[in-house]
């Protein structure tokens, strides 16, 4: 009898049953309901969506200002204080999410803050903890439009932020980030100094548009599409085994196909959103599917064998990940003549 390809992974030192991780997205993820059917269909870990710093800070404001009420009044006022779990609602509904989800899901519970700026939700980090998530994902979003602020100053806050969550917590903590930095190579080596002990590229950003009748900026959450996977697939290569980091790809996994070349670049695992919106749970057991058949077809007997096996690292044409492959392409264009 045949036995079928062994598809376990591991990511940020938790084992998984597949490299199949559901990403962080509100719509998968903001009850525990979703979550079982995702487990149900084979999801191997579960990224929460987000909480974010403005909600960890706003908070904090309303609960500074229901402090403060009426305080210049008469003494007494002082002593009329909010009830906390109104002000807090939002960081505690998120921990309370955390809870229940380790309560009931069997696959790992990943959470994830999305934040700036060192700060107040830094400390929020302790209490993920406390809560029982197994891993921490900062999803670390900023767009610098300060003209004197230098790229070297933007690089070490974002560094900030990891060594301050890391002196809280002792949780597997992974960066998530966009891909526009001057170096990203040296970035991710002192990141990895700085305490992190994985990488998810990339971040996905929503850009804003311009309804030309209203006149109004609109919010367009657009999708992923297979096309995006080149740019996190690049730099997984150029990566893998240069830091002591593991890697995992966002944006753009589609099918089977997809995770099995990101895995071949170096992704220890696989982050699914776009494809799980647009098709619903039952895609992961799809693509566990065709990426078993896919294994077995070609004589893999395990993931853990594709693993960085066409990183830059290990490529009989390194140079192919650079200007080499660039230059390639732009000398194969051809056009309308």
């Amino acid at each position: 009898m045949t036995s079928h390809p062994d598809l376990r992974c591991d990511w940020l030192g938790l084992p998984l049953r597949s490299p199949l991780i559901v990403g962080a997205a509100m719509p998968l993820s903001d009850h525990v309901g979703p979550m079982l059917e995702l487990e149900r269909h084979g999801a191997a870990a579960i990224v929460l969506h987000s909480l974010f710093e403005e909600q960890i800070e706003q908070e904090q404001l309303a609960l500074h200002d229901h402090a403060t009420l009426g305080s210049d009044s008469y003494g007494e006022a002082l002593s009329y204080l909010p009830d906390c779990a109104v002000v807090h609602e939002g960081v505690d509904l998120y921990l309370r999410l955390i809870e229940r989800a380790r309560q009931q899901l069997t696959i790992p519970v990943i959470a994830s803050l999305n934040g700036t700026h060192p700060g107040r939700w830094v400390e929020t980090a302790r209490r993920i903890e406390s809560a029982g998530a197994q891993a921490l994902e900062l999803n670390i979003h900023s767009l610098p439009t300060d003209p004197l602020l230098s790229s070297g100053e933007i690089e070490a806050e974002i560094e900030a932020i990891v060594r301050g969550v890391r002196a809280q917590v002792r949780l597997p903590l992974a960066v998530k980030l966009g891909p526009f930095f001057t170096n990203f190579r040296g970035l991710a080596h002192r990141l990895a100094a700085a305490g992190a002990d994985g990488l998810v590229l990339f971040n996905r950003f929503y850009q804003p548009d311009i309804d030309i009748e209203r006149l109004e900026l609109q919010a367009n959450p657009l999708l992923s599409t297979p096309h995006d996977l080149h740019l996190p697939l690049r730099w997984i290569a150029l990566l893998h085994g240069r830091e002591p980091l593991q890697l995992a790809a966002s944006g753009g996994v589609q099918r089977a196909t997809d995770v099995v070349r990101l895995l071949m670049a170096g992704a220890s695992g696989t982050q699914l959103v776009a494809s799980l919106l647009r098709h619903g749970p039952d895609r992961l057991q799809a693509i566990e599917l065709e990426l078993s058949q896919w294994l077995e077809a070609h004589d893999y007997g395990a993931v853990a064998d594709l693993i960085g096996c066409m990183s830059q690292q290990r490529c009989a044409t390194p140079a192919d990940y650079e200007r080499a492959q660039y230059i390639r392409a732009l000398s194969g264009l051809t056009g309308w003549r």
